[in-house]
């Protein structure tokens, strides 16, 4: 498969400012993007991954290394020049615009003929499902609509390559998490290539085809949501990539991998990590229950388990010993 986007060997340095010292936002990043993909470039604040996007952007200049579009020099172009678009977590909406207006703004900036601007923006009301608000203010709409208005303008002018920076991030969770799956309906009917910035695993998992977990300007491990998932290559990512417990001599199991009773069963004897200790807190959430488990030797061991049962007869509470017991198939040894 022909790769659509490179990145390889991409540092940015950051100069020395007034009582600051130089630092590398960006180390050595090499990254090869397929046509169609939607890759979230994961990580906490600081970690590099806007200053990436921002690069790809051409809102800065790499101090060394190349990024290529379908062949194309990208380093060379200017922001303006670039076959791509960036949506904002802000959405930097007009505010005096109509929705319709807001759509056709870079497609009038390009000077198209009106009829083909009108064709233009009356394809993408229809996409993000917004044609009854087409004359509403951008403050008359939900933050989940002023989303998709925002979604609408950046692939008005259809980009090649389609940059979002935490595009869900001014969404409560609710809201983010309908939107998630709607957001990659969208973004698949029309077949652009995405990279998109967060710092929320859950909505890179939901939502990316791949993923790449940054910390200190360097990629850790790139792969599919449930590889990095099931396979973490390191405790960084196993700790940052959902809920895990990271125990003595690098071994790591999943909270739901782990199931948890008053009595261990006999008949589970054979071939399972069994381990005894004290209920320390309980967190209920409706479909599944996390308890915090006390170990002997100080440790928590941390189970997540489904509640399939309205009323069940042995139901564990705080301060009960407990068993808690899960199979070595599950476990991940990971590097330092």
């Amino acid at each position: 498969m022909t790769v659509f986007l490179s990145i390889q060997e991409v540092v940015k340095d950051f100069g020395a400012s007034a009582g600051g010292a130089a630092f590398r936002a960006v180390d050595h990043v090499s990254l090869e993007i397929q046509q169609g993909e939607i890759f979230a470039l994961l990580g906490s604040s600081g970690c590099g991954k806007s200053t990436l996007l921002r690069l790809l952007a051409g809102f800065e200049t790499p101090t060394s290394g190349s990024i290529r579009l379908n062949g194309q020099d990208l380093v060379k172009l200017a922001p303006h020049e670039r076959p791509l678009n960036m949506m904002f977590q802000s959405y930097a909406l007009f505010p005096h615009l109509t929705v319709w207006d807001n759509i056709a703004f870079g497609l009038k900036r390009e000077g198209l003929p009106k009829a083909k601007i009108a064709e233009r923006v009356e394809a993408m009301l229809k996409l993000v499902q917004l044609g009854p608000f087409a004359q509403r203010k951008p403050h008359q709409l939900s933050g989940g609509q002023q989303q998709r208005v925002a979604l609408a303008r950046s692939l008005a002018r259809q980009p090649s390559l389609l940059l979002l920076d935490e595009p869900l991030g001014a969404l409560d969770k609710k809201l983010r998490e309908e939107t998630q799956i709607e957001l990659v309906h969208i973004l698949k009917s029309v077949g652009v290539t995405c990279v998109m910035v967060t710092h929320d695993q859950e909505e890179a998992m939901t939502m990316a085809s791949r993923i790449a977990v940054m910390s200190e300007g360097r990629i850790l491990q790139v792969g599919e949501p449930r590889d990095l998932y099931e396979n973490p290559a390191t405790r960084f990512v196993a700790d940052f990539i959902g809920n895990i417990n990271l125990l003595d001599g690098n071994v790591a199991v999943r909270p739901e991998k782990i199931r948890v009773a008053r009595h261990f069963p006999s008949d589970q004897l054979q071939a399972l990590h069994q381990v005894q200790g004290r209920v320390r807190d309980i967190a209920y959430f409706g479909s599944y229950t996390v308890y915090h488990l006390q170990l002997p030797g100080g440790q928590t061991l941390k189970v997540s388990q489904s509640n399939t049962e309205r009323h069940p007869d042995e139901a564990l509470r705080e301060g009960d010993q407990a068993w808690a017991w899960w199979s070595p198939s599950v476990q991940v040894v990971l590097a330092p």
